[in-house]
């Protein structure tokens, strides 16, 4: 048996995300089959306790096509130059540790070289990320993560559409013992925002994201909160324009 979390979008939470811990019959093995056996297992134990809501494997070992799609090592960002690289590829390309980072040559190579990187494991403590050159402090925990997945999500009009018809959302890969980012609980915050008709506000500025995602408000004062929002204004109008590489030197 094991016991791992679902993400419900619930607009009512003060987070928008309601994180359920359910146990269910592990099937061991790493062959895409062992891990969907796992999923159908986890699934249906969740439905016995809520049967009328619609739940979505996010990750590459998903049954469903969209379940893949929304995978963070296949949801890409296009630059107008038609680069691309995916949601996992601009994170890991974004920390930096006490020995090194942000690594901007990872934005060339494939989600999975990213994420295995050597420099990745061997730079010592992660510090901070960076990204638009801009300084994103490690709390809140998922703040960063949520925000980069939330964003190249809502640009993808096809599966950000698609996915408004589920409600749960798991990883079967998570393991809240081993990390803390999850794409499953990104997506359900995306849906949340989406319901509760508050994402494009969230996505307004990310202080705005910050209150909304996080309950978190800012205390800075006026005249440098005001430079701020222009700068992340002008930042959020390039993002949407897809022109990240213009900035890197990659």
């Amino acid at each position: 048996m094991a016991e791992r979390p679902i993400f419900v979008s619930c607009i009512k939470e003060k987070n928008y995300v309601s994180a359920h811990n359910i146990e269910f019959e592990w099937f061991p093995g790493f062959s895409v089959k062992q891990k969907q056996k796992s999923i159908e297992s986890f699934h249906k134990s969740f439905k016995e306790l809520y049967p009328s809501i619609e739940v979505l494997e996010i990750s590459s070992k998903s049954d469903k096509e969209l379940g893949v799609a929304l995978s963070a090592f296949n949801l890409m960002i296009t630059t107008k130059n038609d680069k691309e690289f995916s949601v996992e590829t601009a994170f890991q390309a974004s920390k930096v540790f006490e020995h090194g980072g942000p690594f901007v040559d990872l934005y060339t190579r494939t989600s999975k070289e990213a994420k295995k990187d050597p420099r990745i494991k061997s730079s010592g403590k992660l510090l901070y990320f960076q990204f638009f050159g801009r300084k994103w402090e490690l709390e809140p925990k998922t703040f960063f993560y949520d925000w980069l997945y939330v964003n190249a999500l809502f640009l993808n009009k096809t599966l950000s559409k698609d996915v408004l018809q589920y409600e749960a959302f798991t990883d079967i890969e998570f393991n809240p013992k081993n990390s803390i980012n999850c794409q499953a609980r990104s997506v359900a915050l995306y849906v949340s925002l989406y319901k509760a008709g508050v994402l494009e506000e969230a996505l307004s500025s990310i202080d705005k994201f910050k209150e909304l995602a996080f309950g978190e408000k800012s205390n800075k004062d006026s005249k440098k909160e005001e430079k701020e929002e222009k700068e992340e204004k002008e930042e959020k109008e390039e993002f949407e324009q897809l022109s990240i590489f213009d900035k890197m030197d990659v």
